[in-house]
This record gives C-alpha cells, sequence and structure tokens, in this order.
C-alpha cells in the first residue's frame, strides 16, 4: 500500500506514453497515476459549468459523475495520431460531454440553442464560434460571409495546418469556451505565455480568412 501511494504521489517522474500502454494493458496502477497526474483538469472544466448547472437544477454529483466518464472515455480512446496533448484531449472531452448535458438540459426546458451558419456557426458544438474567436466585436468581421458548413471545414483544415501543437492545444480550448487563466491552469504556463499565444492564433485565423477571400 504504502509503496503504491509512493508511486502516485511521484507521478511527474512517468511519461504519458509508459502510463497509457501499461493502462492499455489493463494496469490500475497507471490508472491512479493518471489521475492523480490530470484531475485538476476535471476541477477546472467543472467550475465553468456550475453555475449553469445549478440554474438547469442539474446535481454537482451527476455532473462530476459525467466529467470522470468523459475522462476515462478520454484515457481509453487518446493515441499517437491525436494532434494534441493529453491534457487538452482530456479537457476537450469532459468539456464536450458537460456541454452537452447542459444543452440537453436547456432543450428541455425549451431554450433554444442558436445552429445558424454564418456567426453563429459553433464549431465543433462547443459554445463558442469561430467568429468570435477571431475578432473583438468590430463590424467588419471576416466571418460576416461564412455560408456553408463545407466553408467551416475547409477553414478549420487550413487553420489546423497553420499552427503549431503548442498553438493547436491553445486553440482547441479556447474554441471549447476556456478563458486564457483555464487555458494556463490546465497547460501549467504563465497566464501571459497563453495570452501571447491567443494573440498569434488570432492573427492566424485572420490571415487565413482573408487569403479564403470569405
Amino acid at each position: 500500500m504504502e509503496e503504491k501511494e509512493s508511486i502516485i504521489k511521484n507521478y511527474e517522474e512517468y511519461e504519458d506514453p509508459e502510463l497509457l500502454m501499461l493502462i492499455s494493458e489493463k494496469n490500475d496502477d497507471a490508472k491512479d497515476i493518471i489521475y492523480e497526474k490530470y484531475q485538476y483538469i476535471i476541477g477546472i472544466v467543472l467550475k465553468k459549468y456550475k453555475k449553469a448547472a445549478t440554474i438547469l437544477g442539474i446535481e454537482y454529483k451527476d455532473l462530476y459523475q459525467d466529467a470522470m466518464l468523459a475522462f476515462a472515455s478520454a484515457i481509453e480512446e487518446y493515441n499517437d495520431s491525436k494532434e494534441t496533448s493529453l491534457a487538452t484531449f482530456i479537457t476537450i472531452c469532459v468539456n464536450r460531454r458537460l456541454n452537452n448535458i447542459v444543452r440537453h438540459a436547456k432543450s428541455i426546458k425549451n431554450k433554444m440553442i442558436k445552429d445558424a451558419l454564418s456567426l453563429d456557426y459553433y464549431y465543433k458544438d462547443f459554445d463558442i464560434s469561430l467568429a468570435e474567436l477571431i475578432s473583438d466585436n468590430n463590424i467588419n468581421n471576416p466571418l460576416i460571409n461564412m455560408t456553408s458548413k463545407e466553408t467551416a471545414k475547409t477553414l478549420e483544415k487550413a487553420i489546423n495546418a497553420r499552427l503549431t501543437p503548442t498553438e493547436k492545444d491553445v486553440y482547441e480550448l479556447l474554441i471549447g469556451g476556456l478563458n486564457n487563466n483555464q487555458i494556463a491552469k490546465i497547460l501549467k504556463k504563465t497566464p501571459k505565455t497563453t495570452a501571447n499565444t491567443i494573440q498569434r492564433i488570432k492573427k492566424k485565423v485572420s490571415d487565413i480568412v482573408k487569403n479564403m477571400d470569405m
């Protein structure tokens, strides 16, 4: 027992690929280590939805349970082909599941969710549009002429091709509705570092949109 606690306490000594390989071999200790290493993500995402859940009558314990299920699924699904870090992938999965739960609760209470194909096109079913991502609410929004999902897919592909691995991590979390401070905590960066990364992302996305004559 003491040996296991010592292993978990020193989880930072273990690389993710090694742990994931052990998990694929049904190693429970490796699962515990991954959980200890990334459990902080659950707290950050839960905090984002806590107010909405309370308003909609969703029990916190139910929300937490769903977050844990999403966490477990993320660990099972993650592999080397993913273009984001494990921390980012876990965040995306947990955020998506809780987002869907809140959306479902809203629909039950007859609160319509916008799903247009212009400025209200919601990227990957998250609560932020590409328009909001690259715009500071100015009148000349470069996405004003987006009129189809096909255009959005083309834009998404172009964006992914331009971003660095670090920028992709920040971008995925940003479009997931997380703010600068939350992203910094998840990726264990300083807020200033992530803020600078976000500005680079906005510049690249704006350039891509302009070159696409949208």
